[in-house]
């Protein structure tokens, strides 16, 4: 196991159960509650970043801005995630991992709960650069905690648990916050994000024990993560290979309504499927991953061409969408395996690697829609977006041929 332990001091350990891990010694019950408060604040993350798209409209109005304007906001705090998660990586080199947690939490409620209170449009819009600045950089740090607490053949599963908040989000916290902010206002939806950021921070505060720095943590160690061709890799799998997904995700609901000609009201129902894809992918994803880390990446790469051609070839059949569109959100299975993956090509620069995983996701959103966009716009129609999601993946795989290939070669010399 490549990461470090975290170093927790006794004192704190609240557990109530005498059966103790090998591995990190806390019992199995403090090891439960901890991954839980991780795993809320990553459905506070989850549900704050996708309930705009439903609420984008509302925003529109309320600031009588374009609905096109309104979608910078969508932009900033992309860029917000894309621009925190290295540079709060690195700048907190030096901070326990505890500590950092509740900082990178805290400035999440704040920042929701501030855009709640917006009096302008631009106001919001660096206000949810500001709330997306943290996200990268909690779903990291998360990450190697949870690893921390387990034996190396059960580290993928635990971070999974923690990803499990984020998809959960997707099926359940998106669609109550973006009821919320139909039937009351959009304002009411980010306070519900800001109250869910608040009790992850007192969940983190009194379950989570204290730790140590790291023994030679420092932003210089941070930064030769960069210096490794097998964390570039990675990363590029997940920026390039995750790409399809969000080609055919952002136009979801377009597909539903004029692809497969099924009415407005099935839209959320096809959402719906996707975030249980997303929820199966994760569990089952994270399982396979604890057998075959490499395997499970590359053989999701490959589980994605298919998928995704089968989208294409078939999203007009009402049937074949809801299946397919179910199989695509099953994809995310290979999102815990390209963390862990991280954490083992990164050696001691763990923190900057794991936390700019979720940059690459959203250089993936970027490119995803932009491609997808751009097929729509040739005439191809909507279901072409899945072509894009096929030929995405196909580079994802070359990527991951490429980097087994090097460590191979590494291996062996």
């Amino acid at each position: 196991m490549t990461d470090s332990a975290v170093s927790f001091d006794s004192a704190r350990d609240r557990s109530v159960s005498p059966v103790a891990d090998a591995t990190s010694g806390l019992s199995p019950l403090a090891i439960l509650l901890i991954e839980i408060a991780l795993a809320v604040g990553g459905f506070g993350i989850g549900t704050g970043e996708f309930v705009i798209m439903g609420l984008l409209p509302d925003v529109a109005s309320t600031f009588e801005v374009s609905i096109p304007t309104a979608g910078y906001v969508i932009s900033a705090y992309a860029l917000g995630v894309v621009i925190g998660a290295p540079v709060i990586a690195i700048l907190s080199a030096r901070l326990p991992r505890r500590t950092l947690l509740l900082c990178l939490m805290g400035l999440f409620a704040v920042g929701n709960t501030l855009s709640a209170l917006a009096p302008t449009f631009w106001s919001f819009t660096a206000l949810r650069f500001i709330t997306g600045l943290p996200h990268g950089a909690y779903f990291g740090v998360a990450s190697l905690v949870a690893a921390s607490m387990v034996p190396p053949n059960k580290r993928t599963r635990a971070v999974g648990r923690v990803m499990l908040g984020l998809t959960i989000a997707t099926l359940a916290g998106t669609p109550l916050a973006t009821f919320m902010g139909q039937m009351l206002s959009w304002r009411a939806a980010f306070f519900l994000v800001g109250g869910i950021g608040a009790l992850t921070v007192a969940l983190l505060w009194y379950f989570q024990p204290r730790d140590k720095v790291q023994e030679g943590a420092s932003i210089r160690r941070e930064l030769s993560a960069f210096g490794r061709s097998q964390v570039w890799l990675t990363l590029g799998i997940a920026a390039i290979g995750f790409g399809g997904m969000f080609s055919v995700f952002s136009y979801i609901a377009s597909t539903t309504t004029q692809t497969a000609q099924l009415p407005v009201g099935m839209v959320s129902i096809v959402l719906a499927l996707f975030g249980i894809g997303m929820n199966v992918g994760n569990i089952v994803g994270s399982r396979l991953a604890d057998i075959s880390l490499k395997g499970t990446i590359g053989g999701s790469m490959v589980f994605y061409i298919v998928v995704m051609l089968a989208f294409a070839l078939f999203a007009h059949h009402p049937i074949a969408l809801y299946i397919t569109v179910f199989l695509v959100g099953c994809g995310f299975a290979p999102g815990p395996a390209l963390q862990t993956r991280l954490m083992d090509v990164a050696a001691d620069a763990q923190t900057l690697a794991a936390a700019s995983n979720h940059s690459a996701f959203n250089v993936a959103n970027a490119l995803g829609a932009w491609l997808g966009g751009l097929v729509i716009s040739w005439g191809w129609g909507f279901a072409a977006t899945g072509y894009v999601g096929a030929f995405l993946s196909l580079l994802g795989l070359g990527i991951f041929a490429v980097s087994v290939s090097l460590e191979k070669r590494r291996g062996a010399a």
